[in-house]
């Protein structure tokens, strides 16, 4: 399967690149970026072209790897859907709703394979937990917290634009969600408030009457770094376990899983641009409850894109 690799920072280079470079049954033909020079060095790296135009990419390969800011990943994403691309793409899968069901619907109308890394998903033991405790039942309530740090100098993320700008609600919350949506369900309102330091609390209501709490910065004291996401319910207190493979193994998870989908001829991953969608929605009611302090929404996915 020949991919092309968009994007050409520190995720890119370092996971979609090396793990294209490293499956036996994907075959990286080039790189393109919005800079040039890391394009080609990258290119370089890998011993594949680099690319001045991205649908010339697009034209020479059979499914596409994308590591960019979301608002640049789902129009490129969308493009390469309406050349019969399948997509391997990266969390958030777009900034607006609006954008998130057109991706939807033009994947949808092309019959084009799509995946998007969750990375926590695509680790056997934490599979393995969802599958189990979703099974058990009886979930009246979730909590998350997510305290990262990544504006410290050294971080590869310090000078991320887009995460400065959307912070942790956009960044970490569709690992959260990723997470709790499988054993909760389908998220039917949300009410947001903000806090110190990029802090931000969303509260949940699940369609079967369960709630969940998240907490999610980007810019936690050193000392004050955290990962707990936690189930509570008439089986006890579930914590989820983190994934016990590597990065590298993940992410040759995702393709394996992607090459199954398109071999198989299925369109139903669980993890697809349908599974992104649900998350966007969730993440925009969220943003519209923090500007008008109310509780919001959330829109049912259509039923053309089901």
């Amino acid at each position: 399967m020949r991919f092309g690799l968009f994007g050409t920072g520190h995720w890119a280079g370092g996971t979609h690149g090396a793990g294209l470079a490293a499956h036996p049954r994907t075959d990286l033909v080039g790189v393109w970026g919005r800079d040039p020079a890391k394009a080609a060095a990258l290119a370089e790296q890998y011993g594949v072209p680099a690319f001045d135009d991205a649908d010339a990419l697009i034209e020479a390969c059979d499914a596409v790897a994308i590591a960019l800011p979301p608002d640049v990943q789902v129009e490129l994403a969308t493009r390469a859907a309406e050349a019969g691309r399948h997509l391997l793409l990266d969390k958030p899968l777009a900034l607006t709703l609006d954008d998130a069901d057109r991706l939807v619907a033009t994947a949808g109308a092309a019959g084009v394979a799509s995946l998007v890394f969750f990375t926590q998903r695509y680790h056997q033991n934490v599979t393995n937990f969802l599958t189990a405790t979703a099974a058990d039942g009886g979930w009246q309530h979730a909590e998350a917290t997510l305290f990262t740090s990544i504006f410290q100098p050294g971080s590869p993320y310090a000078g991320s634009t887009w995460r400065r700008e959307h912070g942790g609600l956009w960044d970490i919350g569709p690992h959260a969600l990723s997470l709790i949506l499988p054993v909760m369900g389908r998220v039917t309102r949300v009410a947001a408030m903000d806090g110190p330091r990029g802090l931000v609390h969303l509260l949940l209501n699940h369609d079967n009457g369960a709630t969940s709490r998240l907490s999610l910065t980007l810019d936690a004291p050193s000392g004050a770094v955290r990962r707990d996401i936690v189930f509570y319910g008439e089986s006890g207190i579930e914590t989820v376990p983190y994934g016990n493979d590597t990065l590298a193994g993940a992410f040759g998870t995702a393709i394996d899983q992607l090459l199954a989908e398109i071999d198989s001829g299925t369109r139903d991953h669980r993890l697809d641009v349908r599974f992104g969608r649900e998350v966007v929605a969730i993440l925009a009611a969220a943003e519209t409850a923090r500007a008008e302090s109310r509780t919001v929404e959330v829109p049912v996915q259509p039923s053309s894109t089901s």
